[in-house]
């Protein structure tokens, strides 16, 4: 943050986490700084935007794997409608797949869980001020890592597949052909090197894909 630069009231905060132990643990820790405040808090993605708007956050930490809605549609949906409201995902998982598409939803920034608590008091006025923070572990394994391999809908369509879905409703639910869709989930099966569509889902979910 730039020395010239002066923060009259606190940056207002919103958690969205959807383990409400951490959700608490990181807004205890964020309530000691002078020039933070939590201003709202939530376990499911589907209320970001609003709690948001009501409240006047400035800057949102989202966690990625939130019930409804997860963390990179929150970021995005967030980005639509209140651009000025800076987004910082926090996530226990540091997968590199999940700070591409951070960065693709909009998001700030993106940081681990077990980040030291004056890093991500940190990080909290860096994004607030228009800057970006990264985890330099996990951009080290992105630079190093491919790009997502699978097409949007192919990412659609294992979506669907991971919950056990059959393909004729997920054909039904995309407005595509039965065979639109196994042809989909025969590229991503051969793209993610799995046996079947559920085990490509599993493996493109680790890798942060869907």
């Amino acid at each position: 943050m730039p020395k010239n630069h002066q923060i009259t009231e606190p940056i207002r905060v919103l958690l969205a986490d959807d383990q409400a132990l951490v959700r608490g643990a990181l807004a205890a820790l964020l309530n000691l700084e002078t020039d933070i405040e939590v201003v709202a808090q939530t376990g499911d993605g589907r209320n970001v935007v609003a709690l948001a708007e009501e409240h006047g956050v400035q800057v949102a930490l989202l966690d990625i794997q939130m019930p409804n809605v997860n963390g990179l549609e929150a970021a995005s949906r967030l980005r639509a409608q209140l651009p000025d409201c800076k987004v910082l995902m926090v996530t226990t998982f540091d997968r590199p797949g999940y700070l591409r598409a951070a960065f693709e939803a909009g998001a700030s920034g993106f940081l681990v869980k077990d980040t030291p608590s004056a890093e991500l008091a940190a990080a909290v006025r860096n994004v607030f001020v228009g800057g970006r923070v990264f985890d330099p572990l996990v951009t080290a394994n992105t630079l190093g890592d491919g790009a997502n391999p699978l097409t949007e809908r192919e990412r659609e369509v294992l979506s669907h597949a991971q919950a056990g879905t059959p393909v004729a409703k997920i054909a039904a639910g995309m407005f595509l052909s039965v065979g639109t869709v196994r042809n989909h989930l025969s590229n991503a099966i051969g793209k993610t090197g799995a046996a079947n569509r559920i085990e490509a889902a599993h493996l493109a979910r680790e890798q942060g894909w869907i």
